[in-house]
C-alpha cells in the first residue's frame, strides 16, 4: 500500500549547491536521496517545497515522499538521521493524505536574512550571516521594509532566468527589520518568491542605509518593474528558509 509522508528537514547550506540535483555539484537532494535509498532500497517519488540556491540555509524545508515501504514514520526519521551528513537533519516525519504535495499544497513561506552588524567579524558566523560593519539604523530599514507588504509585481526584485516566466506578482504578508544585539534580521513572508527576490530586497534595504534611497522610494522601485531600479543582490549565506505554511 502506498503512503505519503511529509518530511521536515533543516540544513546548513554552506557546502551545497542548493537543494535540487545537479550534475557535478553536491546538493541537499542528492544526500537526502542517497540516505533514503539505503533505507528503502526503492526509487521513491520525492517532491520538495521549493529550491534553495547555493549557500542558502533552511531551518524548515519540506519534502513529500510517496512510498510503498512499510517503515513507520518514527523509524524513518531515526534511519534518515543515521545516514544523513551532520549538516542535514530530519526534524519530523508524518503521514499525510495521498494528494498532499510539498510544493503545490504550500500556502506560503517565510525567510529570514541575518546581518551581523559589528565592526569586527565573528568567525563563528562565517557563511551564516552577512557581515556589515557600518552602523545600521534598523528603524529606518523597517520603515522601508514595510513598503514591500501587499500584492505587487516584483519584477524589480527578480533575477530573470528560464525559471521565471509569466506573472511576477506576489503577495507579501510580512516584512520587517528587527535587531537582536548585533544581529539585524530581515523577516519576510509571502505566498511565493521569485529567483533571488529576498536577497535583492535586502540589497535594496542596504541602499536605504547608505542614503542612496529613501524608505519612501521603495514604491517607485516596485512600480518601475525594472531590475536596475533595485539594489544589488545580497550574498546567499545570510539567507534562511525559516518556515513553510500549509
Amino acid at each position: 500500500m502506498q503512503r505519503n509522508f511529509l518530511i521536515k528537514l533543516c540544513y546548513d547550506g554552506s557546502r551545497y549547491h542548493g537543494w535540487q540535483i545537479q550534475e557535478n555539484a553536491l546538493t541537499v537532494q542528492q544526500v537526502f536521496q542517497e540516505a533514503l535509498g539505503k533505507i528503502t532500497g526503492l526509487s521513491e517519488d520525492i517532491k520538495a517545497c521549493s529550491r534553495t540556491d547555493t549557500g542558502v540555509h533552511a531551518r524548515e524545508f519540506c519534502v513529500s515522499l510517496k512510498t510503498e515501504s512499510p517503515i513507520p514514520p518514527e523509524r524513518l526519521l531515526a534511519a534518515l538521521n543515521h545516514y544523513l551528513p551532520e549538516d542535514v537533519a530530519v526534524r519530523s516525519v508524518e503521514q499525510v493524505p495521498l494528494d498532499f504535495h510539498a510544493r503545490y499544497s504550500c500556502k506560503g513561506k517565510e525567510y529570514v536574512y541575518q546581518i551581523w552588524n559589528h565592526p569586527v567579524r565573528d568567525p563563528f558566523l562565517r557563511q551564516r550571516a552577512l557581515h556589515y560593519w557600518y552602523p545600521i539604523d534598523e528603524a529606518l530599514l523597517d520603515r522601508a521594509a514595510r513598503h514591500y507588504v501587499g500584492r505587487h509585481d516584483f519584477s524589480s526584485f527578480c533575477t530573470l532566468d528560464r525559471r521565471e516566466k509569466g506573472d511576477l506578482t506576489r503577495t507579501v504578508t510580512k516584512s520587517q527589520v528587527t535587531r537582536e544585539g548585533d544581529m539585524v534580521l530581515f523577516t519576510v513572508a509571502a505566498d511565493g518568491f521569485l529567483y533571488n527576490m529576498v536577497r535583492i530586497m535586502v540589497g535594496t534595504l542596504l541602499r536605504v542605509q547608505q542614503g542612496k534611497l529613501a524608505p519612501e522610494d521603495i514604491p517607485g522601485v516596485l512600480a518601475a518593474q525594472d531590475r536596475r531600479a533595485a539594489g544589488p543582490t545580497a550574498p546567499a549565506w545570510g539567507l534562511y528558509l525559516n518556515r513553510v505554511f500549509y
